[in-house]
């Protein structure tokens, strides 16, 4: 089994920026986090991080192209502005779930709306770090229960 992990605009700057909203790891912590768990449900990963709306659509498309399982994406800014981002995960096929670190629906207002929410499997939000590990072992289950 093969998921894609992409990582939206700005968290590259995780541990830095904004700990209280974004918790103290940073994205290489999440990531090795994510493969130590990937390598016991025996499951592939692979990480894209990037802060450009088109790259992380023709992410979206690659990983449909390389035949992936699942994917795993926290838009981040995105979540509440791309409608590209949406029409992608719209449009390949591939089941995916959507990870926040904080939970969006608790902060600003403009946060609240996800535009890619009505098109995943699922949203995950509010957990830390920690949100990328049930997003994954999720993910595993529901492509194991298919």
């Amino acid at each position: 089994m093969y998921i894609r992990i992409i990582h939206g605009p700005n968290l590259n700057l995780l541990g830095k920026r904004e700990p209280e909203h974004y918790g103290v790891h940073t994205l290489d912590d999440i990531n090795r986090a994510l493969a130590l768990r990937a390598q016991e449900l025996d499951v592939s990963i692979d990480c894209y991080q990037s802060n450009h709306e088109g790259d992380l659509v023709d992410a979206l498309h690659k990983a449909a192209e390389d035949d992936a399982d699942g994917i795993i994406i926290n838009p981040a800014a995105y979540t509440h502005t791309s409608v590209a981002l949406r029409d992608a995960v719209a449009a390949i096929q591939v089941p995916v779930v959507e990870v926040h670190l904080s939970n969006i629906h608790a902060r600003e207002t403009f946060r609240h709306h996800s535009y890619l929410a009505p098109v995943t499997i699922a949203q995950i939000c509010g957990f830390g770090a920690h949100g990328y590990i049930i997003a994954l072992e999720g993910l595993v289950q529901h492509l194991q229960s298919r």
